[in-house]
Order: C-alpha cells, then structure tokens, then sequence
C-alpha cells in the first residue's frame, strides 16, 4: 500500500501532484472510497462531520476533487456484512480516503472490522490520510491526542510506518499545538516523529519517506 498521510486533506498542488504520482493515473480516472468513521469518535463529535465529509463539504479537499467515482465504507457495519463482498470493494477502488477525528477510535474499527489485515494485500492501493486518518498509521499518537479511549487501554495505533505525527501545527484553530508543545510531546513519543502544518503531508511508497510541503514541518528524531 502507496500512502499519503496528510494534515488537512489536498490542500496545495504539490500534495495533489503526491497524490497523482501515486495513483499512476488521474484523479478523474481513479475510483475512491471514503471512510468517515473516525468522524464519530472525537469527543466534540456531531453527525454533521461525517456527512460534510462524505458530501466533500468539509474545509478538507478530498472527496471534492473529481473522482471517476466515490463509494463510502463505513468500518462499524464491516462486522455484519459478509467479508468477501467488502473486500472486494476495496480491492476494486484505487484509493482509501480516510476521515479525520479520534485516531485511537479509529484504530479500534480498523481492527475489529478486518480492514488492517487486508491493507498489506493492497501493494497498488493509496490510502489518503486527514489528520487522525494519518495518525492511525503511526506506531502511537503520544497522551496528547488521548480522546476517545480503548478497552485496552494506552495510545498505541497500527503501526504500519515507524514515525510518529503531531497535526495541525501552529494552526489558529489548535492553539496549543506550538512548535513547543510538538517539542514535549515529541519527547514523550521518544521514536522519529513529525510536525505538521496543513500545507504539508508525508509520502511513503517503496520503503521510502518523502515530506511534501508547501508549508512548515519539523522532524524530531532522537537517533540523530
């Protein structure tokens, strides 16, 4: 699987020229499905987060951008369909685009709906990541970005990348996430972990990690 792990969705023409590159084809060649499940789980959450996503009326440029065709997989029905009719759905679509919201919220329904295990089968697919859409991936999203909590307890996530993301950087509407407060919870994750604004998103694809931004970033790496 191809990602592109995201801050606040396609928001420049570098990330899309990212996006483009990784599909190998063009935006309105390319079949998407969209998964708002995170959308339910954020502590502030309402239903109309998800639906303006879905419908690409939210702020974050992903849904909206001229699919051949756009389907919603919704994680919290996977269990009570039967498996090899939504797999096949994924394995037919080009792309993942993945909601922001509660990333550990997130993770559970990846797990429990089967989804992470068919995810290393996809080597063509491109999973889109908006903010805990992105963080879900990493191996822990650090006490800071604790909302939604699992029965098991802690913040560990999937794990599929080695590096660990703070979003939103130096945003108006997040005034705590300073570059200081990336910088103490960098500490805490204590692995490679990146700060990102919403004009920079992370690329990986063959084993290698590329930082796509037209905006500002900071890797904290204690190895180096």
């Amino acid at each position: 699987m191809k990602l592109l792990l995201t801050d606040s969705g396609i928001t420049n023409g570098s990330i899309q020229d990212a996006l483009v590159d990784l599909l190998g084809k063009p935006i309105d060649e390319s079949s998407a499905l969209c998964i708002p499940t995170a959308g339910y789980g954020a502590p502030d959450a309402d239903p109309g987060g998800p639906w303006r996503f879905i419908s690409g009326r939210s702020r974050n440029p992903m849904i909206d951008l001229g699919w051949e065709s756009v389907g919603v997989l919704e994680l919290t029905a996977l269990p009570s369909i039967d498996t090899a009719r939504w797999v096949s759905w994924v394995q037919e679509a080009d792309v993942l685009l993945v909601n922001g919201g509660d990333a550990l919220y997130l993770n559970h329904w990846m797990r429990k709906s089967g989804l992470v295990e068919l995810l290393p089968s996809l080597p063509d697919t491109v999973y889109v990541g908006l903010s805990a859409g992105s963080m879900v991936m990493t191996p822990r999203i650090g006490q800071d970005f604790v909302g939604w909590k699992p029965p098991t307890g802690g913040d560990s996530t999937l794990g599929l990348v080695d590096f660990s993301i703070f979003p939103h950087l130096d945003h108006p509407a997040c005034p705590d996430n300073t570059t200081a407060a990336a910088e103490r919870w960098a500490a805490e994750i204590a692995g490679p972990a990146y700060a990102i604004d919403e004009q920079t998103a992370i690329k990986v694809a063959g084993g290698t990690v590329e930082v796509v931004s037209e905006g500002h970033w900071k890797l904290f790496n204690p190895a180096s």
